[in-house]
């Protein structure tokens, strides 16, 4: 891998915003995924919709809308977009028991939208914990990652 400057620090190593203002608007995408690890008992009772809280998936699903689209609140730095489209997904596994989580972002800007994808997983495992915790306080996260993105002067990048 070759050194690379890092863009958020200055010529005094202080951390600052980027300045986008010369890139073009290209149309950019990004897809993360994630894992949330679970009982069998746990993943059940989200699939069969008989959770405490309501609707599990569902949730998840809006939390993580929504985390994408205030990505610049929460991660320093990061420019807000104007995001065209964010999807949130589910495939439950049985074995190994979970429930894997995939997001991908879509904006028209001048910046990549891999934050983005990678909040709206995050959260979307986290709200997913919250909604069970109360059945099984043993569920970890793992692998979350950013699997895809385009767009950008940087290209095209998927993961290995």
């Amino acid at each position: 891998m070759t050194a690379r400057r890092l863009s958020h620090l200055n010529e005094a190593g202080e951390a600052h915003m980027v300045d986008v203002s010369e890139k073009s608007v290209t149309e950019r995408s990004a897809t993360a995924e994630g894992f949330v690890s679970m009982a069998p008992e746990t993943l059940e009772l989200i699939l069969s919709g008989d959770a405490p809280k309501g609707d599990v998936l569902a949730t998840a699903r809006i939390a993580g809308i929504l985390a994408a689209k205030r990505t610049h609140e929460l991660i320093p730095l990061c420019h807000p977009l104007p995001l065209t489209q964010v999807t949130v997904d589910f495939a439950p596994s049985r074995d190994p028991a979970g429930i894997r989580v995939e997001a991908t972002a879509k904006a028209e800007a001048k910046t990549g939208v891999e934050m983005e994808a990678l909040t709206a997983v995050s959260v979307a495992c986290l709200t997913i914990y919250d909604m069970v915790k109360a059945v099984d306080r043993a569920m970890t996260f793992s692998g979350i990652r950013l699997t895809e993105k385009t767009g950008g002067r940087s290209g095209t990048y998927r993961k290995r």
